[in-house]
């Protein structure tokens, strides 16, 4: 037997005091045209047993490469040098046989994307039981292995699961694919777990799930865990320490409350100035960081991020301040030449952030300011409904099923106004906005845009609308076409609407200028500009034909956060400049309280709950709103972990087979509680939208406040 042999395969391993992992002066770089890419600088830090480490940063700051490297699931192309210590025995070095014996049994990750972690030609069962046969070898039975997947499904919260265990990954949604990966990380009871991004592109009450479960499995394995995200949400009740990455190095270090409260390096400040707070009801600014992150093949001599920096002085360039004590604790360090200046400031947090970076409110236009009912409706729902047929066979098809896309909603937005859609995946947010967006006859119920009943428009007429009628999509790079520059991207609108060149020209260049960019950017084509840049591009092109509505289709899900918030603060300099109304389709709720002036909760293709934003956060009257509101992290580590959580039970029904009655009821922890004469109401009777308060409606029987923030 081989010394890796009894260093990683023999289960009795002894027990070693000390940090479960510990790294050391750690360098990754890998080869590239412009040379090497220093993805990873010197980086230094350990996880205790039981303790949560929280790594956050912006998209290419090293976060990800630092822990596949601990992992050893670097390509053979990368250069790795530094030391990485797991449960004090060094893993630089090893061959990858030698690391299998402890990938997936002694430590584990869950990676950001579930779908493509999972196998699709095996059941979820199957995949589990063969984390446990890989590593356990002969001392468990098939039998035993499967028994145990079972076992384990079942603690993640998957619901009946001795028979969702025979399923495969595509017949699982986001959130359950989420939970089979974790239970496949906790299959052999690890020391480690890596969990990288766990929850981006989830909904916000599968996030909370996926949380939770990742304390039951370190409670249930006692196991160190590296929890790697962009939101320092996520991360603020969660987390026991915190390490803040910047250009491949750490720039600020030390336990979660005292970064949160007393940031000490420009950057942590503002990436938490950046972060919507869901708690705060009078509008906060936002601070967008200005610029891009460094690129790491040819690094100038300073600190990296002084060219983005607010407080940057001559001798920032001059060379990279390494990581100091600051404010005297010894746990806290953070890589910053003016620590004591950022100290001095009388603010904390997110006001210290905004008063540093310069970031002020947006003021209202004019138009805000006239009472609501006075002003001109740019769109109405009235009982708008669409379904899709479900359909069987090939050659002769007959229709079984229905599918209750949107059953029948109703609202307007005024001018002015921003109205934010919200609700989980597959509430029918997308539907609606197809619907509106397709200036067509619907199904039943009727869409108005401008006074206009769009089922009584004519081609000629329809084409006319569509000045007065944009959209900004999710995903900039999907919906700008690659192979025209940005100037053919923005002036096709006004070719098709017939615009002269002349006004082309000089109108292309100015909406350049309007969303925060350059009118010498004009030959480049969209692959030459970041995310948050391509996003404004999008902007600039649905503002083209200077339309009075804009549908805003999840437009800052994709982005970093510090990107994120210069995106939302255009997109609300625009509307006070040009008087422009929104209809923002969301998940975040935290980013809908603060662009929204109301807000409308959409669940299985209705609208259960809509009205004035602060009276539906503030006083929300539906058990699904409250659900929701509870589930968004809240950047503050002491009220994250007073907060009440309401976690749902189960998955979205399908809307090809709604529950009878009140939709949310087999979810509702409230009907749940009810006696069972009030139950038989939400089973039999479907709730009709009611008035609240002042604008405010909810559809439930028993709807009462619950506060949640």
């Amino acid at each position: 037997m081989t010394s890796s042999e009894i260093l990683f395969d023999s289960p009795a391993d002894p027990v070693v005091e000390g940090p479960v992992l510990q790294v050391e002066d750690l360098h990754v770089s890998f080869p590239s045209e412009a040379g090497r890419v220093q993805a990873v600088r010197g980086l230094s830090y350990q996880v205790s047993p039981g303790e949560v480490l929280g790594i956050v940063g912006e998209s290419g700051s090293g976060k990800s490469v630092s822990s596949l490297a601990v992992m050893g699931l670097l390509p053979s192309s990368a250069r790795i040098t530094g030391s990485i210590k797991f449960q004090g025995r060094e893993l630089i070095g090893r061959t990858d046989t030698e690391l299998s014996k402890i990938r997936g049994r002694r430590i584990s990750m869950v990676f950001q994307d579930p779908l493509s972690a999972l196998t699709p030609v095996y059941t979820v069962g199957d995949q589990i039981a063969e984390a446990i046969l890989v590593h356990r070898g002969g001392a468990v039975s098939k039998q035993a292995a499967n028994k145990r997947a079972v076992e384990l499904l079942d603690l993640v919260g998957i619901p009946n699961a001795a028979e969702r265990a025979k399923a495969f990954p595509h017949e699982f949604s986001g959130g359950m694919r989420q939970r089979a990966v974790i239970a496949m990380a906790i299959a052999n009871d690890p020391d480690l777990i890596i969990a990288d991004e766990p929850t981006t592109a989830l909904d916000v009450t599968v996030q909370a799930q996926v949380l939770q479960l990742l304390e039951t499995a370190q409670e249930v394995t006692g196991a160190g865990i590296v929890i790697i995200t962009h939101d320092l949400g996520v991360v603020a009740g969660f987390a026991d320490r915190l390490m803040v990455m910047y250009a491949g190095r750490a720039v600020e270090t030390g336990k979660v409350d005292e970064i949160y409260q007393q940031p000490r390096m420009p950057y942590t400040l503002g990436l938490l100035g950046s972060i919507p707070r869901l708690d705060v009801g009078e509008k906060q600014p936002l601070v967008p960081i200005t610029g891009q992150p460094p690129s790491l093949t040819d690094l100038p001599p300073g600190c990296p991020f002084a060219p983005r920096c607010p407080m940057v002085v001559d001798a920032c360039h001059t060379a990279e301040p390494p990581l100091i004590e600051v404010d005297g604790s010894a746990e806290h360090h953070a890589a910053c030449i003016r620590t004591g200046e950022i100290a001095a400031t009388d603010a904390e947090g997110a006001e210290a952030a905004a008063e540093i970076f310069g970031a002020e409110v947006v003021e209202e236009a004019e138009i805000a300011k006239v009472p609501r009912e006075q002003r001109d409706t740019v769109l109405e729902l009235d009982h708008l409904v669409k379904e899709y047929p479900i359909n069987k066979g090939v050659v002769f098809k007959r229709r079984v099923g229905t599918v209750h896309a949107v059953a029948g909603i109703s609202f307007d937005i005024r001018e002015g106004e921003t109205l934010g859609l919200v609700g989980e995946s597959g509430c029918g947010k997308t539907t609606t906005l197809m619907e509106i967006l397709g200036l067509q006859k619907p199904m039943a119920g009727e869409i108005s845009v401008l006074g206009t009943n769009v089922s009584s428009l004519d081609s000629k007429r329809r084409k006319a609308i569509r000045r007065d009628l944009s959209v900004v999509f999710q995903d900039p790079m999907a919906s700008l076409d690659p192979r025209l520059t940005i100037n053919d991207v923005i002036a096709e609108p006004m070719q098709v609407h017939g615009y002269g060149k002349d006004e082309i020209n000089r109108r292309v260049p100015e909406l350049m200028r309007l969303v925060g960019l350059r009118p010498e950017q004009l030959s480049r084509y969209p692959g030459e500009f970041s995310g948050g840049q391509r996003q404004r591009i999008g902007i600039a092109r649905a503002l083209a034909l200077e339309p009075k509505l804009v549908v805003l289709d999840e437009p800052v899900s994709a982005l970093d956060v510090s990107i994120q918030a210069g995106v939302i603060n255009l997109l609300e300099e625009l509307k006070a400049k040009l008087g422009l109304a929104y209809l923002f389709v969301a998940h975040d709720l935290s980013v809908v309280r603060h662009i929204a002036d109301r807000v409308a909760v959409m669940y299985l293709g209705k609208i259960i709950e809509i009205g004035e934003v602060d009276s539906v956060f503030d006083a929300p009257r539906h058990p699904y709103t409250q659900a929701l509101l509870s589930a968004i992290p809240i950047p503050d580590p002491v009220k994250e972990r007073q907060r009440e959580r309401i976690l749902l039970t189960g998955d979205l029904p399908s809307p090809a087979n709604p529950p009878s009655g009140c939709r949310f009821r087999t979810r509702c922890f409230l009907h749940a509680s009810l006696p069972p004469e009030k139950q038989r109401t939400c089973i039999e009777l479907e709730p009709p939208r009611e008035v609240q308060a002042s604008d405010h409606e909810a559809a439930c029987h028993f709807a009462q406040i619950r506060q949640v923030l």
